[in-house]
Formats: C-alpha cells, sequence, structure tokens
C-alpha cells in the first residue's frame, strides 16, 4: 500500500535525522514520481506530500498541470471532499537538463537539481531574465564517474564564482549521485567527500546562509546520506513501488538522476 511505503519512509528518515543530531523535519523529502501513475501522485498530494521529482521536462509540465487541475477542483467543491484548499505542490527537476528545455523546465520547477555546466546556466539566466523571475537551481557534482553528469569538485568553486553576476539564478547548494556499487564505505566516502565541497562553497562565498541545500541519496541509501549531512533526499521506488509506464513519455535523456 502507497500509505504505508510512505510513512515507513518518513520514519526510516526521521530516525536517520536523529541519528545524525538533526529534528525529521530538517529533512526534504522529494517524492520521484517518474515510475508513478497519475493516480499514485493524487494521493500522495492527498497524504499531505507537497515535493514531487521528475527527471524529464514534458512529464514534469504536464503532471503539475495534471495536480493544479486537481487542487482546483478541491478548491471549488470543498463541500464534497471535505477539505480546506491544499497548498501548491512543489516540482523537482531532477534530471539532467537539456538547454532546449531550459525554458519549460523554470515554469514548472521550483528547483534545478542538476546544473552541470557554464552553458547550461547561461541559458537559465537568459530564460529567467526574460520572464523577470529568479531560478533556483543545485549544482550538480561528479565524482569521477564518466556515465554520470555533473562537474568535478575541483570546477565547482569556479563555476559559483562565474555565477555571480547572474541575477536571475541562485545557486542553492549542491547535488550528487552515489556510485552504483553495494560497497556502503565507497558510498558513503562519496557523500562525506560531497559534503566537504558544499562546506568549503558556503565559506567561499559571501553570503554563505542561501546555500543551504545538500541533495543526496535515494532509496537505497537516503538513510546513509542522511547520516553524511544530506537535508534534501530524492526517494522513488521506495515510495511509489514498482515502476507504471504511461504513454506521453519525454524521450530519453543522457542520465537518470533518479531511483
Amino acid at each position: 500500500m502507497l500509505k504505508d511505503r510512505y510513512e515507513a519512509v518518513l520514519q526510516r528518515v526521521g530516525e536517520a535525522a536523529r541519528r545524525s543530531g538533526r529534528r525529521p523535519e530538517e529533512i526534504v523529502t522529494v517524492a520521484v514520481t517518474k515510475n508513478a501513475s497519475m493516480d499514485v501522485v493524487r494521493e500522495l498530494f492527498d497524504l499531505g506530500h507537497r515535493h514531487f521529482g521528475e527527471n524529464r521536462v514534458q512529464q514534469l509540465a504536464a503532471r503539475a498541470a495534471q495536480v493544479d487541475e486537481y487542487r482546483d477542483r478541491i478548491r471549488e467543491h470543498p463541500g464534497a471532499s471535505g477539505r480546506e484548499t491544499p497548498d501548491r505542490p512543489n516540482w523537482h527537476m531532477v534530471g539532467s537538463l537539456q538547454r532546449n528545455k531550459v525554458r519549460k523546465a523554470i515554469e514548472n520547477a521550483r528547483l534545478i537539481h542538476s546544473l552541470d555546466s557554464l552553458r547550461l546556466a547561461e541559458e537559465i539566466q537568459s530564460q529567467s531574465a526574460k520572464r523577470d523571475r529568479v531560478t533556483e537551481v543545485l549544482i550538480e557534482v561528479n565524482f569521477g564517474e564518466e556515465q554520470k553528469g555533473g562537474i568535478a569538485a575541483p570546477a565547482v568553486r569556479h563555476l559559483v564564482d562565474q555565477m555571480g553576476s547572474m541575477l536571475n539564478v541562485r545557486v542553492r547548494g549542491l547535488m550528487c549521485m552515489a556510485p552504483n556499487t553495494e560497497d556502503e564505505a565507497l558510498i558513503r566516502n562519496t557523500f562525506d567527500r560531497c559534503r566537504e565541497v558544499f562546506e568549503d562553497v558556503r565559506k567561499f562565498i559571501r553570503e554563505s546562509d542561501r546555500i543551504d541545500v545538500l541533495s543526496m541519496g535515494m532509496s537505497n541509501d537516503f538513510e546513509m546520506a542522511i547520516e553524511c549531512g544530506a537535508n534534501l533526499i530524492r526517494v522513488g521506488n521506495a515510495i511509489v513501488g514498482d515502476p507504471v509506464v504511461e504513454s506521453g513519455d519525454d524521450e530519453p535523456t543522457p542520465e537518470d538522476a533518479t531511483d
């Protein structure tokens, strides 16, 4: 049952947070719904969940619109549901982002998790300036895995510095993915290294308080990520269950940044 899986994940998040000396509410859980049906998305919304992630821009836009329509129906007919109008969901773009998809991404996503180049940052700046808005992003860090996106750890400071004059892009923090291995020591080492880069960037910039998001951990390793300092996790199958294929998917992306 979805409710059981969801509550079990939240319980595990809370326990991991307490082990790391933090409160459970300090951890943001993004439910990655790329493998879920819309019924599952709506049920999660009904359960009170408000952070959703998609790895393809077209599906993100479609689902954001569908949830908005569902929310509007609740608002228009409060007596039928017995509920007040729920808060709007927060949508996260968690997959790799091509520059020709930036416009649609920034129109729908609260946070883009996969900034991996200056050219992509420049496109986000351009499209955001046209709309007179500020787009929040995470820099994706790659710790030596050629098959994954992201920039090398030593280049992160330089990219942050280059983006200093971009008024319409705000770097909120870093994101990384652990290697695809069962070696827990290697996974933990990757998370520890990303936290160190995160802390280094916070010391490097003047307004360190604006760098406050460390996104690490997925279904198989989110507890370890939290113990290593993550305050945002991306959880897919552990919440939504086995994949459900729907029509209308976007074309494959070079990287799958979720589980």
